[in-house]
């Protein structure tokens, strides 16, 4: 069974950086292409970043709030998947989803993900 575990959330300050981390068991991590969104338990989720299975291919979200300041990468070696975000603002305050497509997919579109984490909270003080 393919589980994934974020990490690294928590309480900052506006103009904070933060890496968040989602590592992933019980399957073939370096098949899988992995992607970050966030959003409220509840509410539709908010693409953020993706990379392909091998590293080479990385594309973020085109929007404004994201562009620049959310770096996505990726350990093979360690099944590790990280989000740097750097300067952080009170709107990126939310739950940070890691998830993971089996098939290998390069996409923004959350319903093409396979496996999920149950997220790790930032809450960002102004």
């Amino acid at each position: 069974q393919v589980r994934a575990v974020e990490s690294g959330g928590g309480l900052v300050h506006a103009g904070d950086s933060l890496r968040l981390s989602c590592v992933v068991s019980g399957g073939t991590f370096n098949t899988y292409s992995m992607a970050w969104f966030r959003g409220a338990p509840g509410t539709e989720r908010e693409f953020l970043a993706t990379i392909s299975y091998s590293g080479r291919s990385i594309h973020y979200s085109n929007s404004n709030s994201v562009k620049g300041r959310f770096t996505i990468s990726r350990d093979n070696a360690k099944n590790t998947v990280y989000l740097q975000i750097d300067n952080l603002k009170p709107e990126d305050t939310g739950v940070y989803y890691c998830a993971a497509d089996a098939f290998g997919l390069v996409t923004g579109d959350s319903a093409q993900y396979d496996y999920w984490g149950q997220g790790t909270q930032v809450t960002v003080s102004s």
